[in-house]
């Protein structure tokens, strides 16, 4: 019976392990992390940056709306590699260098992702820099069905 008992719970140990997520698709990474860690149904998404995962040494876009796109833009792709969409996602934190400036174009252009009335839960945060230059920066939180 003992045995039993260890062998269950040493599945369920298993089974609650992280995966690990590197989108062959997806946005060069600018630090030392994956795109995504999952566990037990949930997947953390790392913050992306407004680079372009086909030329990631080009230029940042210009501007708070042509960053906020790119950058959800690749969460999409990061989602997709994954078997997920935005619709998907429970929660999300924006990080602005600009927030007083860049609050309102950055909102625009993010709920423009989300169908009305779906948006998952959200903070945003001014923080003094970013990786890369960039303006914003965007993590999230999803759930597989």
């Amino acid at each position: 019976m003992a045995r039993a008992s260890n062998d269950k719970h040493s599945r369920s140990l298993a089974m609650s392990l992280p995966i690990h997520h590197m989108i062959a698709t997806g946005p060069r990474p600018v630090a030392p992390f994956s795109h995504a860690v999952e566990a037990d149904g949930w997947v953390f998404l790392t913050g992306q940056m407004p680079t372009d995962p086909q030329a990631p040494d080009a230029p940042l876009p210009e501007g708070i709306e042509a960053q906020t796109r790119r950058v959800m833009d690749n969460l999409r792709l990061v989602l997709a590699g994954i078997g997920l969409s935005l619709e998907n996602v429970t929660f999300a934190r924006i990080y602005l260098t600009h927030f007083e400036r860049d609050y309102a174009a950055t909102n625009e252009a993010y709920k423009s992702y989300f169908e009305e009335g779906k948006l998952p839960g959200r903070t945003t945060i001014g923080v003094t820099g970013l990786a890369v230059g960039a303006l914003v920066e965007i993590d999230m939180v999803a759930r597989r069905p």
